[in-house]
């Protein structure tokens, strides 16, 4: 009586570690990316693998990391998190980063009340200027902007880069050596011609770095597929055509400055396609 007692009682005891083990942090496949600044909105899937209700107040600790030390930044109450046994369910968490001069990676923790450590979500912070990388790369002239969405041109006004509007003055005039167009809502923005003018300014010597708008929806077909990005040499030149995808969301997105940046790098030092290389490196 007195071994079944015990055994009973370490069930009991260890009953709140095994439901709360069962609550798991979907991993995400790549560390998140976010500029510095308040209220930056972190994204994270979670998972109840148990039996039981799950019903916690969760808080977050937020750490400044490098490969040797991790500094911690701050700790704060989230929401208090009810999952049903075997759900699913995204949820996000804005929060605040300091500023940064560089790319700087985090950690953040998702702690129940006791403490323990839920899950991890890696998140690489950037400095809000990115696109100043712009300035150095077109030279004296400032790049010119074929932006009819208007989402490019207060970016590039906020990061203190001048550059040329193209809607009025026309591509093929432009004599600089950058020259972005887009990125589009939709076909109709595009006028006739464009394609062609962006090949002549090419040939006269511009990098020209074109952001396609979405396909239309005859064009969403499997047997249409297209690569999310190419170049097109013209002289010593290209034309790098880009994928909507890839530039998504660009006021809120580093990822898609830093694509933007490298698409303009690509234009101006046009490189041949080669084959990847896959060996060992020690």
């Amino acid at each position: 009586m007195k071994l079944l007692l015990t055994s009973l009682l370490l069930g009991i005891a260890c009953w709140p570690v095994a439901v709360q083990a069962q609550l798991q942090i979907v991993p995400d496949k790549e560390a998140q990316c976010v500029f510095a600044g308040p209220e930056r909105r972190i994204a994270v899937v979670w998972h109840n693998a148990g039996d039981q209700i799950f019903e916690k107040e969760i808080r977050l600790r937020i750490s400044q990391t490098t490969s040797a030390t991790a500094v911690p930044v701050g700790e704060i109450p989230w929401k208090r998190l009810q999952m049903l046994p075997r759900q699913t369910v995204l949820e996000s968490a804005q929060l605040d980063f300091p500023v940064v001069k560089a790319e700087t990676k985090f950690l953040v923790q998702w702690l129940e009340n006791s403490n323990s450590v839920l899950g991890r979500t890696e998140v690489l912070v950037y400095p809000t200027n990115l696109l100043t990388e712009l300035k150095p790369l077109a030279g004296e002239e400032p790049p010119g902007v074929f932006d009819p969405q208007n989402q490019l041109k207060p970016l590039l006004k906020a990061a203190a880069v001048e550059f040329s509007d193209l809607e009025d003055a026309g591509v093929e005039d432009y004599r600089g050596k950058l020259v972005i167009a887009g990125p589009f809502q939709s076909q109709k923005q595009i006028r006739s011609g464009l394609a062609a003018q962006l090949q002549t300014v090419a040939k006269k010597g511009s990098g020209v770095v074109w952001l396609l708008p979405p396909p239309e929806r005859e064009e969403r077909h499997p047997d249409k597929l297209r690569p999310s990005f190419y170049s097109v040499l013209e002289t010593t030149r290209a034309v790098v055509v880009v994928q909507p995808d890839l530039v998504a969301d660009l006021p809120d997105s580093p990822r898609s400055q830093l694509n933007l940046i490298y698409f303009c790098k690509l234009a101006l030092n046009p490189r041949p396609p080669a084959l990847p290389d896959l060996s060992p490196h020690p």
